[in-house]
């Protein structure tokens, strides 16, 4: 043996422990665990594969995974929408026949006009999906100007049309209405992300005013217009999309307080001032319809919800919609759902709304655009709080605001807008962290190819 040679490997367990070094050691046996320690045979061990404990921990891994992954809320958004959407045109379709017989029109007349809706809306959302960035913010300040102008149109005598007491339409010929309020509260999402994003580019939403001003005047020019009509309920959402892109702008808590009293005095203020808003707070819990019949409305809502159960009475059985409950197919649809689909039907609309909510809040948490955070912040609060005041109206948990379940109610003028935001938390949402690889992967072709190329770069010797 030549020196300043090892010795040859002897057998197969040499060879391998001369071929990884002292790492291949054999390691010392330990002495078992006492009862009950981490890992031991006592409580705190892994629950065993097998049994419900490790079927349910196993679960919840795998859901957790599952909510981590790139694409997660983007499924969310599309597939939520898509399906609030389509619920909403066969339950606007069950809950309108009788109401378009009472008015000497066909059965599918209410529905054909949502269905348009839903049609134009479908475009306007794949627009939004595929508008840039720079566009929409460009967008921004015309959207606002256009609003102004159509809520003060609304307030000329012969232009603006009067329903149900409000004055908030515009008669586009025939049977259509534009509603200006709806469009205002994109309008407000948009240009207040980029006026926010402008401010903290330029590092100024660390002083109060500029939190404040000019986004907080605007605003209440908004409200004011809106509150000339009468519309409380519209009010209320703009109201809360202010407070949203002020919380995401991280604004203090002593100035979103303050801003938070003030809106709430001017509230009061408004309530106490109209014998119809003081009547619809009145009417919150009860359960007989009272003097008068004011309460009719809400009292009807709590008996379709009754009457439905765990699982309805079936689709287009509802006995509500027969002229008992008014507006069964716009702001008390969720009351005719939970009669013909029954608690089932509404907890699934409930559960939908919360994945959307949730797709929202983490867009605006994971994005590095100031301009996408404040939107995205918006639409989300915006989506959620009217849903929030519609379905507690129906609940007799808030008084009846008279605004539509956003995506699901009738009315065109609150389709179009609802679904060109949802086109841009889509598009947001396409931008996440990672989401665009994982959506080019999920192209025809790409998957086929990188193995392909993986294949030709491997060695010639390899099998």
């Amino acid at each position: 043996m030549h020196a300043g040679h090892t010795a040859a490997p002897r057998g197969p367990r040499d060879a391998w422990t001369a071929l990884r070094g002292p790492a291949a050691r054999p390691r010392p046996v330990r002495a078992p665990r006492p009862a009950g320690a981490r890992g031991g045979g006592g409580p705190g061990r892994r629950p065993p594969r097998g049994t419900v404990l490790g079927g349910l921990k196993t679960l919840h891994i795998r859901a957790k995974r599952a909510w981590d992954r790139p694409l997660t809320a983007y499924y969310l958004v599309l597939g939520g929408s898509l399906l609030i959407t389509v619920l909403g045109l066969v339950m606007v379709y069950s809950a309108s026949q009788i109401k378009a017989l009472q008015n000497g029109l066909p059965p599918s007349f209410f529905f054909r006009k949502q269905l348009l809706a839903a049609a134009i809306g479908a475009v306007l959302l794949l627009t939004a999906a595929r508008m840039p960035v720079k566009v929409l913010r460009a967008f921004a300040y015309p959207a606002l100007a256009g609003s102004l102008f159509l809520l003060c149109l609304v307030q000329v005598p012969g232009i603006g049309e009067t329903i149900n007491g409000n004055t908030n339409w515009i008669s586009l010929g025939g049977p259509f209405q534009l509603q200006p309020s709806e469009f205002a509260k994109l309008a407000l999402v948009l240009w207040g992300a980029d006026l926010l994003a402008r401010k903290q580019v330029k590092k100024l939403l660390t002083q109060w005013k500029h939190l404040l001003v000019p986004l907080v005047p605007v605003t209440f020019v908004l409200l004011g217009l809106i509150m000339l009509g009468g519309d409380m309920g519209t009010t209320v959402v703009l109201t809360t999309v202010l407070l949203g892109l002020l919380w995401v702008a991280g604004a203090p808590t002593r100035l979103f307080a303050g801003v938070f009293g003030v809106t709430a005095v001017l509230a009061v203020l408004f309530i106490k001032t109209s014998a119809n808003r003081m009547s619809r707070l009145a009417c919150i819990g009860a359960t007989d319809p009272g003097t008068n019949d004011q309460c009719w409305q809400a009292v009807h809502g709590i008996y379709a919800l009754a009457n439905g159960g765990w699982f309805g009475a079936g689709l287009g059985a509802s006995v509500e919609k027969w002229g008992e409950l008014p507006e069964p197919h716009t702001d008390f649809i969720f009351a005719i759902t939970g009669e013909e689909l029954g608690l089932a039907g509404t907890l699934s609309v409930l559960a939908l709304f919360a994945a959307l909510g949730y797709a929202g809040i983490r867009v605006a948490g994971r994005t590095e655009d100031p301009f996408v955070r404040y939107a995205a912040g918006g639409v989300t609060t915006w989506i959620t709080a009217q849903a929030v005041v519609n379905i507690g109206a129906v609940l007799g948990l808030l008084p009846i605001a008279g605004v539509p379940l956003p995506l699901f109610s009738y009315g065109g003028s609150a389709l179009l807008p609802t679904m060109f935001a949802i086109g841009l938390l889509i598009a947001f949402a396409r931008d996440e962290p990672g989401a665009r690889a994982a959506l080019a992967m999920r192209q025809p072709g790409v998957r086929w190819k990188t193995m392909r190329r993986r294949v030709k770069k491997r060695p010639s010797g390899e099998r």
